[in-house]
């Protein structure tokens, strides 16, 4: 069944940007192409993701995150734990381009997850969160579309905002260290980590963190401290890797019973 936050889906009133969609298909979709049942055109996808997507600052570095809870005029903002530097100042900048103080919470264990959670205040806007989705019924071949904001050597200030088109093409039965457990071969870049990944209904289904052929370390290390087989770790190389909503949703939900700021953050499974 469906996984959905009880918060309110707020619209953001602005001008719709020049698309900047990076496809990573052998084919090209396009904007005018008419959708499944209860699937959104690429368009609508694409205004979802920037509306709940945001800039994570943590000192001068910079990840993205995504809106993914309110209450009252506080917001909750889930990224990678890797996105942050601590002891840094935390700050949100939000679609309309406003940034605000940001600070992290401890009422949910993330545990050795690569997941972090940030909330900020905003009295005077209202900004869309996000619906989400386990990603159990994902298969390998189902499009997702996953969103960010990669480094650039442009000003920090300088919004680029990218949205991304591909595939699901690899699901593990067994999580990587970090929580990393579905690839896909969408295109990701750095700044980019912790932003959502998408299904074609508009849910996200996972968080977007490591990016295809990474240039140092050994990421392909399962839990328990086993190694894929030679063959499995070549497919995996090949993709970008996120983690699935649904482990931080279970552990929001196994926190609930014991805080209550957990409670806040309450689901429908």
């Amino acid at each position: 069944m469906t996984l959905q936050l009880f918060a309110l889906l707020a619209c953001i009133s602005s001008s719709t940007p020049e698309l900047l969609i990076e496809d990573t298909l052998t084919f090209a979709p396009t904007l005018v192409q008419e959708a499944a049942p209860n699937q959104l055109p690429l368009e609508q996808l694409y205004n979802l993701a920037q509306s709940i997507t945001v800039k994570v600052h943590s000192g001068k570095n910079w990840g993205s995150g995504t809106l993914i809870h309110k209450q009252g005029q506080v917001y909750t903002v889930l990224t990678n734990l890797h996105v942050l530097t601590p002891g840094e100042p935390y700050r949100i900048e939000t679609p309309d381009g406003k940034v605000y103080s940001a600070y992290t919470s401890e009422a949910v264990s993330l545990e050795d997850n690569d997941l972090a959670i940030l909330h900020f205040r905003s009295t005077n806007s209202n900004y869309a969160v996000a619906s989400v989705e386990n990603t159990s019924h994902l298969e390998v071949g189902d499009e997702v579309f996953a969103s960010g904001f990669p480094v650039t050597l442009e000003p920090a200030n300088k919004r680029d905002f990218v949205f991304t088109t591909g595939q699901v093409s690899l699901l593990l039965t067994q999580a990587l260290v970090g929580g990393y457990q579905f690839g896909y071969n969408n295109d990701i870049q750095k700044g980019m980590s912790g932003g959502p990944i998408l299904n074609r209904q508009g849910e996200v289904v996972g968080v977007n963190g490591m990016h295809k052929y990474p240039l140092w370390g050994d990421p392909y290390v399962f839990k328990d401290g086993s190694l894929p087989p030679l063959s499995l770790r070549e497919l995996m190389v090949n993709s970008s890797w996120g983690i699935p909503i649904e482990t931080f949703t279970q552990l929001v939900q196994e926190a609930g019973g014991a805080s209550a700021a957990a409670r806040n953050l309450e689901f429908r499974i």
